[in-house]
């Protein structure tokens, strides 16, 4: 089902983006409506979080911050704690990345609480996405920390003589990763929108309160996970073997 900044944005750019599919060789089920809601979802957080940067932007102040600004920094300080933790002194080189990952999963899992929106992370194609974007971050550190030939040499483990058997299993257990962020998002956020549908149909008093309460704490748990595990990929990819 279309919600209304789906139908918005194929107005605005259906056109092209068909063109542009038809061009990459892919067919668009419905050339008039190439966006799916799911898309429309992301390019809707996007466009949330461009505003609220520019908008903190435009007002800080060190003598007089706002309560926006206020929980920005608390966001800021509680990514650098958590990068800090997992990554070590080096932490807060990864703070940005991690910081944008969460609060982009967070705002995409909240979505579906406003009306006639849609929750972007119920659907596989954005968890994956934003997987194979910490997949290939962590990845890049590792290369970037110890060189190609390093890094290749670190994914065979601290042992020359089981390197040939370590390394196609860490190969194997990277990919498995993708999985690990991407499933465990996607599959709790979908199953908590089923359950919200089914049980606020049966019961429409009361119950509903309770599960858009339950809503909120899976989203910002969910947030804080894909927080956690990419920190922690990031750390095994740059640690030095002793």
């Amino acid at each position: 089902m279309l919600f209304w900044f789906t139908v918005l944005l194929n107005r605005l750019l259906g056109a092209p983006v068909s063109a542009l599919l038809r061009m990459l060789g892919i067919t668009p089920a419905d050339p008039a409506s190439p966006i799916p809601p799911y898309v429309a979802g992301e390019v809707l957080v996007a466009i949330i979080i461009l505003a609220g940067a520019l908008a903190l932007r435009s007002r800080l102040s060190v003598e007089h911050p706002g309560n926006f600004q206020l929980a920005m920094e608390s966001v800021f300080e509680f990514t650098r704690n958590l990068t800090e933790q997992m990554i070590g002194h080096d932490g807060r080189r990864y703070v940005t990345l991690i910081g944008t990952l969460g609060i982009f999963v967070a705002l995409c899992n909240l979505l579906g609480l406003v009306p006639t929106l849609a929750t972007p992370t119920a659907n596989i194609q954005v968890t994956l996405g934003c997987a194979v974007v910490a997949f290939l971050y962590y990845n890049f550190h590792g290369f970037r920390h110890h060189g190609v030939l390093g890094y290749l040499r670190h994914l065979c483990g601290p042992l020359w003589a089981i390197g040939f058997l370590m390394f196609p299993i860490e190969v194997f257990s990277n990919v498995l990763r993708l999985l690990s962020l991407s499933v465990r998002l996607w599959a709790n956020m979908m199953v908590g929108g089923m359950l919200e549908q089914v049980f606020t149909g049966l019961v429409p008093l009361v119950v509903p309160a309770l599960l858009m309460a339950l809503h909120v704490f899976e989203s910002v748990l969910q947030a804080y996970i894909f927080m956690i595990l990419p920190a922690v990929y990031i750390a095994l990819a740059v640690q030095e073997e002793h």
